[in-house]
């Protein structure tokens, strides 16, 4: 099972992690869709932003885990900073994963640095969606992500994930479709 993941912080220090489950890099809707709560969450520090979001995607990924085995993890943000391979948010994933599930990230803003990204471009948008991996060839990784559902530049079920991080109700489980 595929899962596409987001978080969203709360003014109150608490957050919301976002999980949609998927089996095929083509599908349109999802099989499963997890909202976890997360009570306390880290202050965010410069340069450190793996120690904010990585307990929250810890906590959702479990819950996931304990219904589906997960073939691949793609967060919204970057796996790996710089060409020389310093450790971003999915890199940190992975480790915490024991290198077991592949971790792809795709960021929507390029930044100093992060010219090993691959840019993929979708929809009718000219701003490409970078895209970095750990535990999987990056230029697969790369092709997945293209290939995703959706007519805009961010796939639909990434999508899908912001937006139900970000709702009000708390969805513990929508089940299987």
């Amino acid at each position: 099972m595929l899962i596409c993941t987001d978080v969203d912080y709360r003014p109150d220090g608490t957050a919301r992690a976002a999980g949609v489950l998927f089996r095929e890099w083509t599908d349109a809707t999802p099989t499963w869709e997890l909202v976890v709560p997360v009570p306390q969450v880290e202050p965010y520090q410069p340069g450190e932003f793996y120690r904010r979001e990585l307990p929250c995607l810890l906590a959702l990924l479990e819950g996931a885990a304990q219904v589906h085995t997960l073939d691949a993890v793609v967060i919204d943000g970057y796996v790996t900073l710089d060409a020389g391979g310093r450790a971003g948010l999915g890199a940190h994933l992975f480790a915490a994963l024991n290198q077991q599930v592949p971790v792809i990230g795709v960021a929507k803003t390029a930044f100093q640095g992060s010219g090993h990204a691959l840019a993929v471009t979708r929809g009718g948008s000219l701003n490409p969606l970078f895209v970095t991996a750990a535990g999987t060839d990056i230029a697969q990784a790369a092709a997945q992500i293209a290939r995703m559902a959706g007519p805009h530049r961010l796939p639909t079920l990434l999508k899908r994930a912001d937006t139900l991080c970000r709702s009000k109700k708390l969805l513990e489980n929508a089940g299987e479709r």
